[in-house]
């Protein structure tokens, strides 16, 4: 039985080994964190971890079946799925969930389950992107033909998920503009398009140094026209992200100097698996801050392991990328595996306090749902471009014995 499954398990057996040890790495950790929501809602962190595990069950199943589909069905449906996602993006702004002030999610019936759209319109976006770059590649360089078709959906899905979620849009603009330079675009495109993008950029910053009061250490009163959506709430990260080391008390600040606290706490060797103590006044040490609860457990050398481990599957993916015959299959694989390494960066920056707080969680490794499953969903559409380029290179190497 085991052989038959590994007849019918295919694809990098790196990246299937970087699942298996991410997905251990979040049993242990989310238990472990899990005290205070337990006590919170008065369940056993049992309960979390068997959920936890459930998950995961149904997170290597998606990888599973999206891994045994040939990639070149994906490419099929790229358009319609970013169709779908551009409707779901506006219901969701003025119909979705509110939460942390954020119009974010919606809620599935039948299931029960909050459902966040931007994680499906990352990976509509990034499959129909991968589409527009191979298509597009005999005018790669054309202003019109070549670069307007491909930057157009980059810049309606960003837009649409910004106001919800500014630090995601930031991520989604960043990996497709990575994308598009290894997809030979024109450089002189891409640096007038980063150009334009850094503009509201370095307006918020500009606005957020005006309105703080450095002589109080306190921020000023913004005027009404930055009320609108979350701007306030941009505002006030980055003022807390350039002056909070003078404000220990801040309210604003308890996240990170909890975190900060639990790095200290961790050392070289780290405290042992279940043995932190910064969980249980951390918020959200299970998903958006994680990361500072591996230190605290296992320390500095867990920290650079899990580093080494994302990197590794980014590694195996360019790896990936130059071994596949066809465009598609390969800026396919190339998105992907930037977009969850450019979160999981983002995410251990946020928890060792080097960028502004955003909200991501760590691929594979915080606490299961919606995110979680289209993470796998993402690394199972990767395998199947190894799967493919396996049967390639098998066939190529049957025809050479022959």
């Amino acid at each position: 039985m085991g052989g038959n499954l590994a007849n019918k398990t295919k694809g990098d057996r790196v990246i299937w080994g970087i699942v298996v040890i991410l997905t251990l790495v979040s049993l242990l950790v989310v238990y472990s964190s899990t005290g205070s929501l337990a006590y919170k809602y008065s369940k056993s962190t049992e309960s979390y971890l068997f959920k936890q595990f459930a998950f995961i069950i149904m997170g290597v199943m998606v990888i599973y079946f999206a891994h045994r589909v040939n990639y070149t069905f994906y490419s099929r449906l790229a358009k319609l799925l970013y169709l779908i996602s551009i409707p779901l993006l506006i219901y969701t702004y003025f119909f979705g969930a509110k939460i942390n002030d954020g119009s974010r999610w919606i809620m599935l019936p039948v299931i029960n389950m909050t459902f966040q759209t931007s994680d499906f319109a990352k990976l509509a976006l990034f499959m129909f992107l991968s589409r527009q770059l191979s298509r597009k590649q005999p005018m790669i360089k054309d202003f019109k033909k070549g670069f307007i078709p491909i930057i157009t959906p980059v810049v309606i899905i960003c837009l649409l998920i910004a106001p919800a979620n500014l630090s995601t849009a930031m991520l989604v603009g960043a990996t497709s503009i990575l994308l598009m330079f290894i997809g030979r675009v024109s450089t002189k495109h891409i640096l007038a398009t980063i150009a334009f993008a850094s503009i509201p950029v370095i307006f918020l910053f500009a606005v957020s140094l005006k309105y703080y009061d450095k002589a109080n250490n306190r921020p000023k009163e913004l005027p009404a026209v930055f009320s609108v959506g979350r701007v306030q709430t941009w505002i006030g990260r980055v003022q807390t992200f350039v002056y909070g080391a003078n404000e220990v008390n801040s309210e604003k600040l308890y996240q990170t100097n909890q975190a900060k606290i639990a790095i200290a706490k961790g050392g070289f060797f780290g405290k042992g698996p279940g043995n932190s103590e910064q969980r249980n006044f951390l918020p959200h040490s299970y998903s958006d801050f994680i990361y500072a609860i591996i230190i605290e457990e296992y320390g500095l050398f867990g920290a650079a392991f899990m580093v080494f481990i994302y990197l590794l599957f980014l590694y195996r993916c360019i790896r990936l990328y130059r071994k596949c015959p066809y465009a598609f299959g390969a800026f396919l694989a190339l998105a992907l595996s930037f977009m969850l390494v450019i979160q999981a960066l983002a995410n251990m920056g946020v928890a060792v306090n080097a960028f502004p707080n955003t909200g991501v969680t760590l691929p594979l490794v915080s606490m299961g749902g919606s995110s979680f499953l289209f993470t796998c969903l993402s690394i199972g559409i990767i395998l199947s471009v190894a799967r493919n380029v396996e049967q390639l290179e098998g066939n190529a190497l049957a025809e050479v014995t022959v």
